[in-house]
């Protein structure tokens, strides 16, 4: 079942904006089913890094391995990556392609503790974690449990975690349906049928595996390992995501938003380290949606790197 359910998002538009060509090194910066990997090599004789922190996408990047000689893979976070790099003895790669968030494998597999669709262990680990979604739940203060829900914009962060902490006080929080059902008793159902603990189950997965801060880091060493002319590529399904993808693209190549429609617009930066051909976001088609509904929310950014040297003291 879980081979029938990846299905790459916004595949052909990734391949058209990454642009593989005969010769060149890629990352796929988030293997998972393999779905990208599998398209630029099959487009392109070249070469591709397939990272992911995962150790069943890892096994999976193994198996496509004996298939495709031009494929290595590494068990990382995203924060890795320079690592990863320095131990194939690669300075430089042509592009670099990000598909965002949770992988069909690890939603799908009830053991993992990602969805209130099966009764699991809270978990919510993708790999290569200090945390378990149990350990927030069961062991984080109030305000902790609070302030993780509300970055994950849950509008009823504090009632969610005073009926968390209530809750533990009988017995500790155990299963994915527990913590399910406790959301459920504080949350107003909504118009749109979304489930009520679903951005609470989003933000403490967010905060268990630190996807943003990851995020964050990995955007910033591709300023140092993409060559000119070479492509960043990312995927994203949650405004939290895609400011972050924005706001940098935005930032690296020049473009400032303005503080006020009566303020003049600032001063662009005069050496931007990326451009990027496309200002908006691209989104999946219709017919897309329907044969794939969780590429509703998809959004597709990408950029180019400019000649432009970086200065390697930037890299946090």
């Amino acid at each position: 079942m879980a081979e029938l359910s990846h299905i790459p998002v916004l595949l052909q538009e990734v391949l058209e904006a990454l642009h593989p060509q005969n010769g060149e090194t890629y990352i796929d910066a988030t293997f998972g089913g393999g779905g990208y990997t599998r398209a630029i090599l099959e487009k392109s004789p070249c070469t591709v890094i397939a990272i992911d922190r995962d150790v069943q996408a890892i096994k999976r990047a193994e198996n496509m391995a004996r298939d495709y000689p031009n494929l290595s893979y590494a068990h990382a976070r995203f924060s890795e990556i320079p690592k990863v790099l320095s131990e194939k003895k690669i300075d430089k790669v042509d592009g670099v392609v990000f598909d965002l968030g949770i992988s069909s494998y690890q939603i799908d597999d009830g053991s993992r503790g990602f969805s209130f669709r099966f009764n699991a262990p809270l978990s919510m680990e993708m790999g290569k974690n200090d945390l378990s979604a149990y350990d927030v739940v069961n062991d984080f203060s109030e305000s902790d449990i609070a302030d993780i829900l509300y970055q994950g914009e849950e509008r009823f962060a504090r009632k969610i975690a005073r009926a968390i902490v209530q809750k533990r006080l009988e017995n500790p929080i155990e299963t994915t349906l527990e913590l399910a059902e406790i959301i459920a008793r504080v949350v107003p159902k909504s118009k749109d049928a979304q489930h009520p603990a679903t951005l609470s189950f989003q933000a403490i997965r967010l905060f268990v595996n630190e996807e943003l801060l990851e995020l964050q880091k990995a955007l910033e060493f591709c300023k140092n390992i993409i060559r000119p002319g070479g492509r960043l590529v990312v995927v994203t399904f949650h405004s939290l995501e895609d400011r972050i993808v924005k706001d940098f693209l935005r930032k690296e190549s020049g473009h400032f938003a303005r503080p006020s429609r009566h303020v003049p617009d600032l001063t662009p930066q005069t050496k931007p380290l990326f451009s990027t051909p496309q200002k908006r976001p691209i989104a999946p088609s219709e017919s897309e949606c329907r044969l794939n509904p969780r590429a509703r929310s998809a959004k597709l950014r990408y950029a180019i790197r400019t000649s432009v040297p970086y200065e390697l003291g930037e890299t946090p």
